[in-house]
């Protein structure tokens, strides 16, 4: 009979030990269809999309938008050499700094070249419905063949600088594959990137 009634006081100890125990198991572990997605923060807030967020993706920029970031890339540019002897930026960033001027200066130029065209057009189409002079259109003319040869000639030079940074990019890599710091793959991705500008495919 005292056995017995030790057995039973045994049990009831057990059992109120392991009871809470199960609570807190319960209570931490989630249940079986219960979600841990989080849904990611927003990269840009709503509201500061930035400037031409709202654009359409295919207007291009207009020669004043141009003309800003020119200005704001030749600062960058006339800084990095600066930087460079400081340590404090890489030497390719630099030559890419140098790149983006020759870029934006082409774009530019085209845009002008551009809006150029368009006046031209529809002082054609006033001077045939007898709104325009004979002098403004010749003026327009002018500024179009002028707004022409700054455009080729921007083209040109930006073309030339895609070939000289390409090249300089190659042989980069084939150094650095000489003293096993890069692999066979970056060589045949700067081959590859210089062919595509000699071909004129960038």
């Amino acid at each position: 009979m005292r056995v017995r009634i030790l057995t039973k006081w045994v049990v009831t100890f057990a059992a109120a030990v392991t009871l809470p125990a199960s609570s807190l198991r319960a209570q931490e572990s989630p249940a079986a269809d219960e979600s841990f997605e989080v849904e990611p923060p927003l990269l840009v807030p709503p509201g500061d999309l930035g400037e031409g967020a709202h654009d359409a993706p295919d207007t291009p920029p207009s020669p004043a938008k141009l003309a800003q970031q020119l200005e704001q890339a030749k600062r960058s540019a006339s800084s990095a050499e600066r930087l460079v002897r400081m340590g404090a930026l890489a030497k390719v960033e630099a030559e890419q700094r140098a790149l983006r001027v020759d870029r934006l200066e082409a774009a530019l130029a085209n845009a002008q070249m551009a809006g150029a065209n368009e006046e031209v057009t529809l002082l054609q189409a006033r001077d045939a419905a007898g709104q325009a002079s004979k002098a403004d259109l010749e003026v327009a003319r002018a500024t179009l063949s002028k707004a022409s040869i700054a455009a080729q000639t921007a083209d040109e030079k930006y073309h030339q600088a895609q070939l000289d940074a390409a090249a300089l990019n190659l042989r980069r890599q084939k150094r650095l594959l000489a003293q096993g710091s890069a692999r066979k793959s970056d060589v045949a991705r700067a081959e590859e990137k210089l062919g595509a500008v000699q071909r004129g495919e960038q």
